[in-house]
């Protein structure tokens, strides 16, 4: 049986603004931002890494993470992050999450540090 998760591929899981919330607090978690670099410096979720999903050394960069580390990604509205958590998932990472509606959908501060 499939489990009530919301898993539209295979390998990551989309969360809504206030579960992504509740589990990018988790000690050891890895949260990366997919977005453009002057949208990061634009504003960014606390402790976030920017690795540009469209960047054509992202797979070499994400090659460098911890698998097994719980990894949340986001962008803007969800639809790029949604394609690299696709490529995590198939680049063997053990748990991955994506940030459904991105930053659009997100209540909380940005930091532009």
């Amino acid at each position: 049986m499939s489990s009530a998760e919301n898993t539209p591929q295979p390998g990551y899981q989309n969360l809504t603004p206030a579960q992504f919330a509740a589990e990018i607090r988790r000690p050891g978690a890895v949260l990366l931002d997919v977005r453009r670099p002057e949208e990061f410096a634009q504003g960014h979720l606390p402790e976030a890494v920017n690795m540009e999903v469209t960047a054509p050394d992202f797979a070499q960069r994400i090659a460098r993470l911890d698998k097994k580390v719980p990894t949340y990604v986001y962008c803007r509205s969800g639809a790029r992050s949604a394609n690299a958590a696709g490529q995590l998932a198939r680049a063997g990472f053990a748990h991955v999450s994506n940030l459904m509606g991105g930053v659009l959908d997100w209540s909380e501060p940005l930091t532009t540090r």
